[in-house]
């Protein structure tokens, strides 16, 4: 818990004093929300407690302890509160848009979190437990050296900034390449199984049963990786397994059963659709083909 020396009284002000920085940490009860706005400088806000929802350009977003929220100049968003009896505890850390300037002339590593807010016009950021106890700590040590009068006082700032937006930006590039490395993994396992069951029910529901995924996620993956619905990227690969099928000599109705098809006349639409031409004159063409270089 903070003290009552790391503990700022709130005030609607929403304009910077410093040049640089400002960073407070503030908690409330029956909190009186600031209405929509905007900022010409980066607020990176860290939510300790509380029952909030956070509005940014009009997409409110559930908050749970630990959350980090980047808002870049010109985004707008508001706190939503949801209930005021509950103690609603944040760190708000402002820069500049000088300062921003200014740290990443010495490395774009410290503002890598920023940038990357900027590219999606702002956003929630979920972290474990551990990377948010670690960025709890960090902001702390920042504000003791804030109400502090000790020695090399400013140059501890200088190092505790840099050492936070660092963290920040790791723990942000981490989790995201951690997610695409399991989106890749998730994507592969669903393909072998596609790939693996042609033959079977490949229903929506039974894929996502057979694998643990959400029926949602299996879908919003495979628009993401192919452009396609899940049904089109079965029957794509059914007709391909139907074509591969009757090269190796099978027939028409052979290669439909084995392909997964479970009618004959959907397995003909969709082949004469894809290929131009009918299964049976397809397969006939292909045997043709073979008498051919045999005589």
């Amino acid at each position: 818990m903070a003290s009552n020396k790391r503990r700022s009284a709130f005030n609607t002000r929403q304009y910077m004093l410093s040049k640089d920085f400002e960073v407070f940490y503030y908690s409330d009860l029956n909190f009186n929300s600031v209405g929509s706005h905007s900022h010409d400088y980066y607020e990176i806000y860290f939510f300790s407690g509380g029952d909030v929802m956070m509005d940014i350009s009009g997409d409110l977003h559930r908050l749970s302890p630990g959350d980090l929220i980047i808002i870049p100049p010109g985004v707008m968003h508001r706190a939503v509160i949801s209930d005021g009896s509950v103690p609603y505890r944040r760190f708000v850390f402002w820069i500049s848009r000088d300062y921003f300037s200014e740290l990443a002339g010495r490395s774009e590593d410290f503002v890598y979190a920023l940038r990357r807010a900027e590219k999606i016009g702002g956003g929630v950021f979920h972290f474990n437990i551990a990377a948010s106890n670690v960025m709890h700590s960090k902001l702390f040590a920042l504000l003791d050296e804030v109400h502090s009068a000790k020695f090399a006082r400013d140059s501890f700032i200088v190092t505790e900034i840099s050492d936070l937006l660092l963290y920040i930006g790791r723990s942000i590039y981490e989790s995201e390449v951690s997610k695409r490395d399991t989106e890749s993994s998730a994507y592969e396992a669903l393909t072998a199984y596609i790939d693996t069951h042609l033959d079977e029910d490949l229903s929506l529901g039974k894929i996502a049963d057979d694998l643990y995924l959400s029926k949602y996620y299996i879908s919003h993956m495979f628009r993401e990786n192919t452009g396609m619905t899940l049904h089109s990227y079965i029957l794509m690969r059914r007709l391909k397994s139907a074509e591969l099928a009757m090269r190796d000599g099978a027939t028409a109705n052979e290669a439909a059963a084995v392909s997964g098809f479970s009618d004959y006349s959907g397995f003909y639409r969709a082949f004469r659709k894809e290929y131009g031409i009918s299964p049976s004159e397809y397969a006939k063409g292909l045997a043709g083909e073979t008498a051919a270089e045999r005589g």
